[in-house]
This record gives structure tokens, C-alpha cells and sequence, in this order.
């Protein structure tokens, strides 16, 4: 009976001294003051006073990058926000390279996009969204590497631009849709006089294929219900004339 209150303290000290480790979760054990190992997912003990440990999650994180504002390579104020994952992959130096490896990710990635943000043009900027978005990604990751940081996607959200860019942006559209427009009416024309001047060649080549294809024109003419008169003159009557004139001009 006498050693039941010392029983009964050492099971609660016990008791007090059982942490849980979840399965997404680490535990970073520090023994008076110093590093000692990482825990695994279980039930562990940790003695009061001379021991303690903090749990980091190691499954992935999102941080909002709030919007940002920045100038292009241009010169033209626009507003970027973004989305970043991350997940710690030493969970170690998530707790003694840094104070708060979330607050110091989510700063790091805002300073980061505005840089990148500040070295394209807008026209770069709204066209190659992923290639910046990779390479926002690859200079986070590589900066958290000392925090024990694995940077997984950036992905940008939104381009906030001025309304009197997006005038000059849809001005600049249509301006282009004319041109192609006008371009691929000229080629039609091209193609269509280089088609022309083929049939003329081969209809040149027999003597009875243009007469058939005048009649057919009359044909097509005649099938027309209107009030329009079609007069037949035979082509070699102008070839004729046509010989008359030239000598007539000779003499």
C-alpha cells in the first residue's frame, strides 16, 4: 500500500507522456533542447521536461497568392494572383531552418511572381501562362530546399490588365482578323486566276472547245427568267474582223 501513490503517479506521468502521431503527420522530437530523431506515425512517449515534440503535417498544402501588383517588361500595370502546393518532405528542416514554413513559402512565391511577372511582355504573359508558371515554381522550390519544402504546381488564377489595354488588346484582334481576311481573299483571287488562265490554255489547245463553251454560256444564260436578250455571234466572224483591222492598219 505504500508504494500505491508512487504507482499511481507513474502512471499518469504515463499517460501525460503518450503523443499520436497520425499517419500524414511527423513528429519532430527534441531532447533538452537539442534534435534528436523524427518520429514516426504511432503512439510515442515523451517524457515532460526533458523532452518535447512538434507535429508537422506532410500532406500537401495550398497557399492563395493574393494578387499582385506588378509592371511587365513593357511597362504595363497588370494584377496577378496564383495558387501554389507544397508539402514538406524533411520535416526536420521544416522546424529548425525555419520559424513558419508556411507564412515564409507564401512570401517567398509573391515576391517570386512579381519578379517573373516583371521580366515578360503582356502579350508573353497572357499567351504562356504555363512556361511562367513552371519557372515560378522551379525558383520557389529551389529557394525552399533548406526549409525541407517540396514546391508541387503553381498554377496563375487570374491577369487583372487596365480597361483601356483591353480596348487597345480588342482593337489590336480585329485589326488582325481584317488583315488575314484581306490575305486570304487575295490568295483566293491568286488561285483563281492561275485556274482561269489553265482553262484558257486547254480551251486554246482545240478550236471546237471554246464554241461549246459559249454555248454553254448562252445555255446557262437563256435558263435565266428575265427580260434580257442574247445575241450569237460566231467567233470566227471576230477573228475575221479582227484580220481586216490588222491589215487595213499595215497599209
Amino acid at each position: 500500500m505504500e508504494f500505491l501513490p508512487l504507482l499511481v503517479i507513474a502512471v499518469i506521468i504515463l499517460l501525460i507522456s503518450i503523443r499520436q502521431i497520425n499517419e500524414y503527420e511527423r513528429g519532430v522530437m527534441f531532447t533538452l533542447g537539442k534534435f534528436s530523431k523524427v518520429k514516426k506515425p504511432g503512439w510515442r512517449i515523451v517524457i515532460p521536461i526533458f523532452q518535447s515534440m512538434r507535429k508537422i503535417d506532410m500532406r500537401v498544402r495550398t497557399v492563395d497568392v493574393p494578387t499582385q501588383e506588378s509592371l511587365t517588361k513593357d511597362n504595363i500595370p497588370v494584377g496577378v494572383n496564383a495558387v501554389l502546393y507544397f508539402q514538406v518532405s524533411d520535416s526536420s528542416k521544416a522546424v529548425i531552418n525555419v520559424e513558419n514554413f508556411y507564412f515564409a513559402t507564401s512570401q517567398l512565391a509573391q515576391t517570386t511572381m512579381r519578379n517573373a511577372v516583371g521580366e515578360v511582355v503582356l502579350d508573353s504573359l497572357l499567351s504562356n501562362r504555363e512556361e511562367i508558371s513552371e519557372k515560378i515554381r522551379s525558383v520557389v522550390d529551389k529557394l525552399t530546399d533548406e526549409w525541407g519544402i517540396k514546391v508541387v504546381n503553381v498554377e496563375l488564377k487570374d491577369i487583372l490588365i487596365p480597361d483601356n489595354m483591353k480596348r487597345t488588346i480588342a482593337k489590336e484582334a480585329e485589326a488582325e482578323r481584317e488583315r488575314r481576311s484581306i490575305v486570304i481573299k487575295a490568295k483566293g483571287e491568286i488561285e483563281a486566276a492561275e485556274n482561269m488562265k489553265q482553262a484558257a490554255a486547254l480551251l486554246n489547245q482545240s478550236p471546237g472547245a471554246l464554241h461549246l463553251r459559249t454555248l454553254q454560256s448562252v445555255n446557262d444564260l437563256s435558263s435565266d427568267q428575265s427580260n434580257t436578250t442574247v445575241w450569237m455571234l460566231p467567233v470566227n466572224i471576230l477573228e475575221g474582223m479582227q484580220g481586216f483591222i490588222d491589215r487595213v492598219s499595215k497599209q
